[in-house]
């Protein structure tokens, strides 16, 4: 629109020139080397135009012919460039889809194309990943390694080439390097952090989370979470020589995550020991509402270690009061109940926990209820036994396919923090529990198990094991592979299951 505007308005003004002019005639003579030209000006005007058109295309055509050798080095280095911009477009592609056959071959294409690029670089070594040629792979990672624009991209792959062949010392050098070109590089600091809390080096991956959280590498509260973490790792390596410092590394973490157990179990075990029973209370309350945990409970009966089995049992209601009688307050009402001998008001904490599938503890629980109340060789004992053989497992604290009794501030696999969580393991194995049938008459029923004076127990299981791992099958006799695998607790003790 505005082109063909702008195309009238010279039209008009190349019109209103021509009138102007043809208004007032005029004569141009030349002379030149004795000679004398005349004519009028509208001739003179039209002559000098047509020159000028004529010297501006021989001016043309005379580039042309100079730049004619220029053009066609030109022509053949743009056709040469998309050829190899192409290749590496289908080698990218060939990448993705696992073909390493085509993979290598535009990779060559693109190389011979475009020469030493970096993207170049990067699907040579792409394609030798895929194709399992690893020396290849770091030879082109190393080549971008020489080069600064692309050094920390060749670091990158140069620390996934070393964790491949698990050489993690080499992993760590290249990530230490790129975290020093690039202190914003988050793989390099990911990389750092663990290699940090798998050495035990809480200071220093203290002193990376910093860095991390003041670069915007990590939402604020994912940094208080770690922060917490490494602050609960410090307080339990200091809580048996320095129990002071332990307990102010373990307040500074429930600070920052109420809701981390084991945070407030080391809080509030100190806390107790030095007399500040409201204090700790409150810290193990706070946790508990948000997490209930066995160890809370534990730390939480335990605050005054002169209290009566009553004021345990008290508190144990309180607890549940405190978590609306939540699967773990049943327990612990339960086991304190239990050491009160109050055997009618353990049954009634345990009753909704055996409704449906009762789980190990729980009918390790009974188990022991039945003991304490009717004798070893009771034969709902006996039952409650077999029935924790086969029942599914609690939860336990879980790290990357790894099952634990305690919990620990990395994982043992991978070195990653803030790693378990307590959760259920797999039950592969777990049958249902078969119905409660009456007990029959000493004189019939069958002898299900050895007569002991009492459960002999098991021999400990490892702290740590593979949670897709389950306990082997049980034998013929269910009961007598439940004997083995657990065991009654006494009174007095936490029912609380090894993992398995």
């Amino acid at each position: 629109m505005w082109r063909a505007l702008a195309f009238l308005a010279l039209l008009a003004l190349a019109a209103f020139g021509a009138v102007w002019i043809a208004d007032r005639p005029g004569t141009v003579t030349i002379v030149w080397n004795g000679y004398q030209i005349g004519t009028s000006l509208a001739v003179a005007l039209v002559g000098v135009i047509a020159a000028a058109i004529v010297l501006g295309l021989l001016w043309a055509i005379v580039r042309g012919v100079i730049g004619l050798p220029e053009a066609l080095v030109r022509g053949s280095a743009e056709r040469r460039r998309a050829k190899g911009l192409s290749a590496l477009s289908r080698g990218m592609v060939a990448v993705g889809s696992g073909d390493p056959l085509a993979a290598r071959r535009y990779a060559g294409d693109a190389e011979r194309l475009l020469g030493p690029e970096p993207l170049t670089l990067l699907l040579k070594a792409q394609a030798a990943q895929i194709s399992g040629d690893r020396d290849a792979a770091e030879s082109a990672f190393q080549r971008m390694v020489d080069d600064p624009e692309t050094r920390v991209l060749g670091l990158r792959g140069l620390f996934v080439e070393a964790r491949r062949r698990e050489d993690e010392t080499a992993a760590r050098a290249y990530a230490v390097e790129a975290a020093r070109l690039a202190p914003s590089v988050t793989w390099a600091n990911e990389a750092m952090l663990e290699a940090q809390s798998a050495d035990g080096d809480w200071a220093s991956a203290l002193e990376t989370i910093e860095r991390r959280s003041s670069l915007g590498l990590i939402d604020k509260p994912t940094a208080r979470r770690q922060r917490a973490v490494l602050l609960t790792a410090i307080a339990g390596e200091r809580e048996a020589g320095a129990p002071e410092l332990a307990a102010e590394r373990a307040l500074q973490a429930v600070k920052l995550a109420p809701d981390l157990v084991p945070a407030a179990r080391i809080a509030g075990r100190l806390l107790s020991r030095r007399g500040d029973l409201r204090k700790a209370a409150k810290v193990v309350e706070t946790a508990w509402k948000a997490n209930p945990h066995p160890d809370l409970a534990k730390v939480y009966l335990g605050l005054r270690p002169g209290d009566s089995v009553r004021d345990r049992l008290a508190r144990a209601e309180t607890l549940a009061k405190l978590s609306s009688w939540d699967p773990e307050s049943r327990l612990a009402v339960a086991q304190a109940a239990l050491d009160a001998r109050d055997y009618g008001r353990a049954r009634e904490a345990l009753k909704p926990l055996l409704a449906d599938r009762p789980t190990v503890r729980s009918s390790l629980m009974m188990a022991a209820i039945e003991e304490a109340e009717h004798g070893a060789a009771s034969g709902q004992a006996r039952e409650w036994l077999a029935r924790a053989a086969r029942a599914p497992r609690d939860p336990v604290w879980i790290a990357d396919g790894i099952a634990s009794d305690t919990w620990a501030p990395v994982s043992p696999v991978t070195g990653r923090l803030d790693a378990f969580v307590w959760r259920e393991p797999p039950n592969t194995l777990a049958a249902a529990a078969p119905a409660m049938e009456p007990e029959e008459p000493e004189e019939t029923q069958p002898v299900l198990v050895p007569a002991h004076p009492a459960p002999t127990p098991a021999a400990p299981l490892p702290t740590i094991m593979p949670a897709s791992k389950t306990a082997p099958a049980p034998a013929a006799d269910p009961v007598s592979a439940g004997m083995a695998a657990a065991a009654v607790p006494a009174a007095g003790e936490h029912p609380v299951r090894r993992a398995g």
